[in-house]
């Protein structure tokens, strides 16, 4: 049966890991982020799994290329700094079509910044994982249930497109503590992947993993190989929700914790007779473009609500393609909107 617990985002993404059939972590410690080392370090090693605390972020991608080299279901996690120096890494395992699991649980920044909540990672999140055409398959939770959901489903994505998942949240997110529904630990497949690396089995190729292609076109091959799976993603892992009005006047578009205010904030907007409904995108890449258009043509304006100084926007106003306006309010450097604030600017835009 499943069991019902008060945990915390960063207990919910390790034990949602777990139960997915994570069994290698590698990580280095960063605030907010910390639980999770914490909590795979104590319960990795119950069930046979292993848990290796790097000598630092550089450290930790590379050995989680060499764990998903060998199809183990693998994973790490930082927060935005730490982030930034995996990019290499990342870049290195999407060349080499390598599937894994990362976290990221934002905070406020440029620079070391502080450990508040924000959401100007979003570049990093969807336009990052370092140099080449390649890109991280990204999946924003907003609650800690859908952390502990989210980060078990993208195992078996990531090895469905041999691509890296990254699940992005924040401060709020990974110190909330919520009852969250928890199922039973699942055990990783046994049979490797045909592509995985690890001695010579009777009857076996040999197999290479490699992202160092010197020949132009076989290079070009790869990056196609890899376009093609984004592109299967974006049919089958593409999700967001909809709330709100049926006949909206403001669509409202917002993602994570942003997206869990403005909720409030489009209640308040209707107690003074504003119309609102709110998209929000689960999947930042792929990204629910369709059905943000379909909204556009039947809307006055479009609000986009973050953390950041404008970084989500653009893939909304891709996606409305000059439809209606789209305006913008956010907070930056770990300060959080309020439901008060966005109602505010609902009915200023209004």
């Amino acid at each position: 049966m499943p069991e019902r617990q008060l945990i915390t985002g960063n207990e919910a993404a390790a034990e949602g890991a777990i139960a997915g059939g994570c069994r290698y972590f590698f990580g280095y410690p960063i605030t907010p982020q910390n639980k999770i080392p914490e909590y795979m370090s104590a319960h990795l090693p119950e069930i046979g799994g292993v848990y290796i605390q790097a000598e630092s972020e550089v450290a930790a991608i590379n050995m989680l290329y060499g764990a998903a080299a060998t199809g183990a279901w693998a994973m790490t996690s930082s927060s935005s700094p730490g982030i930034s120096l995996m990019q290499e890494g990342l870049s290195y395992m999407i060349g080499a079509e390598l599937p894994c699991v990362l976290v990221n649980m934002v905070r406020g920044g440029p620079g070391l910044g502080n450990i508040a909540p924000a959401q100007s990672d979003y570049w990093l999140a969807t336009r990052g994982a370092g140099h080449g055409d390649g890109r991280c398959l990204t999946f924003a939770p907003f609650s800690v249930q859908e952390i502990y959901d989210l980060i078990g489903q993208a195992f078996p994505i990531a090895q469905r497109y041999r691509n890296p998942v990254m699940i992005l949240a924040d401060a709020v997110l990974a110190s909330m503590r919520e009852p969250c529904v928890l199922r039973e630990r699942l055990d990783p497949p046994e049979e490797k992947p045909a592509w995985a690396v690890g001695g010579r089995r009777r009857g076996r190729q040999r197999n290479i993993v490699n992202s160092l292609w010197t020949d132009p076109p076989v290079m070009e091959e790869v990056n196609l190989r890899i376009q093609q799976r984004y592109e299967e993603a974006a049919q089958n892992e593409t999700r967001w929700t909809e709330h709100g009005a049926d006949a909206p006047e403001i669509l409202v578009c917002a993602y994570g914790i942003s997206a869990r205010i403005c909720q409030t904030a489009i209640e308040h907007a209707a107690e003074a007779g504003i119309a609102c409904r709110l998209i929000r995108p689960i999947s930042l890449f792929p990204f629910p473009t369709e059905v943000i258009a379909d909204w556009a043509q039947r809307v006055k304006k479009v609000l986009v609500v973050e953390l950041s100084m404008g970084q989500f926007i653009e893939d909304v106003r891709l996606a409305v393609e000059g439809a209606c306006p789209v305006e913008f309010f956010g907070r930056t450097g770990g300060v959080l909107v309020t439901p008060e604030e966005v109602a505010e600017r609902i009915i200023e835009i209004a």
